[in-house]
């Protein structure tokens, strides 16, 4: 008898091009991040938006009409087994920000990936300390990814 592993997948939905990056990858990371923290079995829906798409999002669930880099929700039904995480990341953020830092779009978006995710399980960065805590596990997984120090807080920007 076969015993089957828990499963994680992971549904992109690209409302943009999504030549940034490969999404291969992209699926990797997201299971490489849920495996780590135990977050079996999960369903991740990652969405690819612009900044017009995100703004609308912004203002939708949390009143403002800034644009940011990533968007994120656990719609987790405590009565299910299964963690359910959606994602939703601006590509012309990263875009721009990647241009800014040096590094490659594909990067950028990654860290908003493993940001919006960390958020779901548990991690929180609204306290300096927290903030601090977050970004070293992002850097830590992007290592690990090949990525180097993305987030690097002694970044300049």
């Amino acid at each position: 008898m076969k015993i089957q592993k828990p499963s994680i997948s992971v549904q992109l939905d690209c409302r943009v091009p999504c030549i940034d990056f490969d999404t291969a990858r992209l699926r990797l990371l997201t299971r490489k991040v849920c495996k780590r923290f135990d977050a079996v079995p999960a369903r991740v829906s990652v969405s690819i938006v612009d900044d017009g798409q995100i703004q609308l999002l912004h203002k939708q669930f949390f009143n403002t009409t800034k644009t940011t880099d990533v968007i994120s929700f656990d719609l987790t039904d405590e009565l299910d087994s299964i963690y359910d995480f959606d994602i939703i990341i601006n590509i012309e953020q990263a875009r721009r920000q990647a241009q800014k830092r040096g590094h490659s779009t594909e990067a950028e978006i990654f860290l908003y990936l493993v940001h919006g995710l960390l958020h779901q399980l548990g991690f929180d960065d609204l306290r300096p300390d927290q903030a601090r805590r977050m970004h070293r596990e992002e850097d830590v997984i992007l290592q690990d990814a090949g990525y180097g120090k993305v987030y690097d807080s002694t970044r300049k920007g």
